[in-house]
This record gives structure tokens, C-alpha cells and sequence, in this order.
């Protein structure tokens, strides 16, 4: 077992590793540099002994990829993460990498740089003291802040030939509670066409798009169910052309959470449903659920309390929560596979200003992770 002492005796190492992965910007949207820090990040992993491969893709980043051998009869446990952020290049100039006030600060350092450095130095410390492990694989997906279109089959198809997958995203909240449930998230955009007409000479002959779009947003806010955790929520809109003219077109996007699968296909029946209360105007509905929720089942149940054994023994306490964001854990988690998430690093301000991780828990959850792979 992996002790907390010895992994803060390599504290500075990892904190090392999470300065250059900050500091190597990896915004969603930019290609380039989404793959330059995958280059990086295979070099660094095959130092580590990995077996390294780059999963290349056209549009989005590319994902990264590393296979660690173990005991050669168990299947593999897969780690699981993101190298893309929601910052944009050159956001280190007014949010540099620091360590400072017990926190390390800097864009992407909490959502999430933080837990490859601690899936790296977890692997490192199990193969330094030769403890005994199943083999693991880590993948890294470069476009999971914007829906994972290009990762998720992968995801999929790695997580079904594992025996269990531990999700790399942050703690929940400044102790650090792992995520044994999420909602699943749906996106879905509303395009109203209407008639447009002289709002001063002839409003009558006009049907407003805009008019009829509030109407749709009325029958939205019908849907939500706090007591069942089904939200919705109507964030943007779009519409019209001048003040004097009648609405000929109008346009909204919406988020879509929900607790259950059997919610996630009654809400998508429900959106697709939809039909223009003006006949003179027009409905379509397009998208759905992107992410099926994590729900908490014995499986993962199962897992979590593996890892609150090995907590501890550690002398450490970790607690579970659930969640409204999804993760890439959704995906595994509906394919019936052991998943536990949130086993990151612990801190506050993921996307905000603030952006920032406790120094003091690093340690432990190098630690918690090493001890929890060594247990499958």
C-alpha cells in the first residue's frame, strides 16, 4: 500500500508535471494546441514505461492513450480524463500557474490537469515500490468540455473491455466526496419561423416568431421537476431582425438535465413533441440527450465503498455525492461498468477566475488512487 508520506515525498515532482500541463494552453477549439499538449503528455507517459499511442482525429483534438502492464490474467482498470479546457489561449497571462496561500492557481489546474498529474504519479508510485496491480490504461480525450462527439466511442469501447473505470474529474466540493451518480445532460435547439409583416402599417398579417418562441418557453418551464431532478432551461435565445419589424424567425438553445434514464426518454419525447401554438407558424426541435445520466447503482456502490476501505486504511475519510454536470463517466457508467468518478484533485472555481486546488490533498489523493488500483 501506497502511503500518504510516500506520495507527498514526490509532491514537488508532481507539482512539476501540473505546471507544464497548465502551462501548455489546450482550449477545446484549437486543434493545435489541443495536440500539443497530447504530444507532450505520450512523451511523458512512455518515460513512465506506458505503452503510448495517439488516437489522432481531423476536427477535434487528438486523444491520448497509455497502456501500463500488470498482472497479465485480470482486466484492466481504466483511468479516465480530459486534456481540453475551457480556456482560451492566453488566459496565463492574467491567471498564471502558482503556488500560493496552500492552493496551486492557474486555467485548467482544477478540470481538470490536475488529476492526469495524479493518475501519472499514482501509476509511478505502484511501479517504483513494485506493488502488484491490474494493468491500467489512461485515456485522455481532447473534447470533453464540448460534448465528446469524437472521444466517445472510444471511451466506450476501452470501458467495456475493463473491470472497472476510475473517472479523473475533481472531487465534489473542498473535501473532496467521489461521485458515485450525474445527471445526464441533453441540448437541444428550438427553431421558430413565423411570417414577417410591418409592425406599424400591417401587425396583423405578420405572425411573430418571437411571440410564438415565448409561448414554447412557457411549455419548457412546465417540464421541470426539481423533486425528480428534471431541469430545463431555456439559455439562449436569438430573434428578429429590426423592433419595427414582425418576427419572421427566432431561434432558442436549451439544457436538458435529468436524474434517470426512463426521464432522459420521457423529456426527449417531450421536445420532440412540441408544436407551434400560432398555426401560421412553424416548430422544429432538433438535437436530444448528449450524455445519458450516471446513475448510482450497486456496481458503483460496490466501487466506492473499495475505495473508502482503502481510504481507511489510509487513514483518510472520502464520502459520496452526486452531481448535475456530466462527465465522460456517463458514457461508461450506462454500458453497466463499474464506474467511480470524481477522483481527482480537490478545490473550487472549475471554468471561474478562481480556478484552484488544495495543495494539502494532492498527497492523499495520489494515495487513494494507487491504493484503489492495487485492490482490483
Amino acid at each position: 500500500m501506497i502511503t500518504v508520506a510516500e506520495a507527498r515525498a514526490r509532491q514537488q515532482e508532481l507539482l512539476s508535471d501540473l505546471k507544464a500541463l497548465v502551462e501548455i494552453e489546450s482550449p477545446s477549439s484549437d486543434k493545435s494546441a489541443v495536440d500539443h499538449l497530447a504530444d507532450f503528455l505520450a512523451a511523458r507517459l512512455e518515460h513512465l514505461g506506458a505503452d503510448a499511442q495517439i488516437h489522432r482525429v481531423s476536427e477535434f483534438g487528438n486523444h491520448v492513450q497509455a497502456d501500463f502492464a500488470g498482472v497479465s490474467e485480470i482486466k484492466p482498470v481504466l483511468l479516465l480524463g480530459h486534456t481540453d479546457t475551457v480556456w482560451e489561449l492566453g488566459t496565463l497571462k492574467h491567471m498564471p500557474f502558482r503556488v500560493d496561500d496552500g492552493r496551486v492557481w492557474g486555467p485548467g489546474v482544477l478540470d481538470m490537469k490536475a488529476g492526469i498529474a495524479i493518475a501519472m504519479h499514482a501509476l509511478g508510485l505502484l511501479r517504483e515500490h513494485n506493488i502488484p496491480h491490474a494493468p491500467v490504461r489512461m485515456l485522455f480525450v481532447s473534447d470533453e468540455e464540448v460534448g465528446s462527439h469524437s472521444s466517445r466511442s472510444i471511451t466506450e469501447r476501452l470501458a467495456l473491455e475493463s473491470q472497472a473505470v476510475l473517472v479523473l474529474e475533481p472531487g465534489q466540493g473542498l473535501e473532496g466526496a467521489v461521485k458515485t451518480s450525474r445527471k445526464g445532460v441533453g441540448v437541444y435547439e428550438l427553431k421558430v419561423t413565423g411570417v414577417a409583416a410591418h409592425a406599424g402599417v400591417e401587425p396583423g398579417q405578420g405572425a411573430s416568431a418571437i411571440h410564438e418562441l415565448a409561448h414554447q418557453i412557457e411549455i419548457l418551464k412546465s417540464f421541470i421537476d426539481f423533486k425528480r431532478g428534471l431541469t430545463v432551461n431555456a439559455g439562449l435565445i436569438k430573434g428578429g431582425t429590426r423592433s419595427n419589424v414582425v418576427a419572421a424567425d427566432a431561434w432558442a438553445e436549451v439544457d436538458v438535465r435529468v436524474k434517470t434514464i426512463d426521464d432522459a426518454e420521457l423529456i426527449d419525447e417531450k421536445m420532440h413533441s412540441l408544436r407551434a401554438q400560432d398555426t401560421r407558424c412553424k416548430v422544429e426541435v432538433t438535437g436530444g440527450i448528449n450524455r445519458p445520466p450516471m446513475e448510482r447503482t450497486e456496481k458503483g456502490i460496490a466501487l466506492y465503498r473499495r475505495a473508502a476501505r482503502v481510504a481507511e486504511s489510509l487513514g483518510l475519510k472520502v464520502d459520496e455525492q452526486s452531481t448535475g454536470g456530466g462527465s465522460d463517466g456517463n458514457f461508461t457508467a450506462a454500458l453497466g461498468v463499474p464506474t467511480l468518478d470524481g477522483l481527482g484533485a480537490v478545490g473550487e472555481g472549475a471554468h471561474a477566475v478562481h480556478e484552484s486546488i488544495l495543495v494539502d490533498y494532492i498527497a492523499p489523493r495520489v494515495a487513494l488512487l494507487a491504493g484503489l488500483i492495487a485492490s482490483l
